[in-house]
């Protein structure tokens, strides 16, 4: 089964637009260097919980909404090659020229990787 990265991140809403620039400069990377496919979501319903919650776990404001976000790879060694190729990949810079800054605050993203272990399809 596939291998997943998972992102959860607290954007600013007013920056709705600039995440989703910022996804379509980077996403077509992950493509390129062997990954499946690539999902960026926007909060909708993203509720408070009791104990946790999205909210809570990057921070998030009330004026940040939260985005969930995957990488899915056919495997972990594409993941592990792909993720050291793309961290060592100039266009993930975002000083340089062309680059998009990041429209969210990058120390407060959590994120992971995760072994498939059970796969339902329609």
């Amino acid at each position: 089964m596939s291998y997943i990265d998972g992102f959860v991140i607290a954007v600013p809403t007013a920056n709705k637009q600039k995440f989703i620039e910022h996804a379509r400069h980077l996403d077509p990377i992950f493509i390129e260097l062997g990954a499946i496919r690539v999902i960026e979501s926007w909060g909708q319903d993203v509720p408070d919980g009791k104990v946790t919650d999205f909210r809570r776990a990057v921070q998030a404001t009330a004026e940040e909404t939260v985005a969930f976000s995957w990488v899915e790879w056919p495997d972990k060694a594409t993941r592990d090659a792909g993720m050291k190729k793309m961290m060592e990949d100039p266009r993930m810079d975002p000083s340089k020229p062309g680059n998009p800054p990041m429209p969210f605050d990058g120390k407060r993203m959590i994120f992971g990787g995760f072994e498939a272990v059970v796969e339902v399809k329609a």
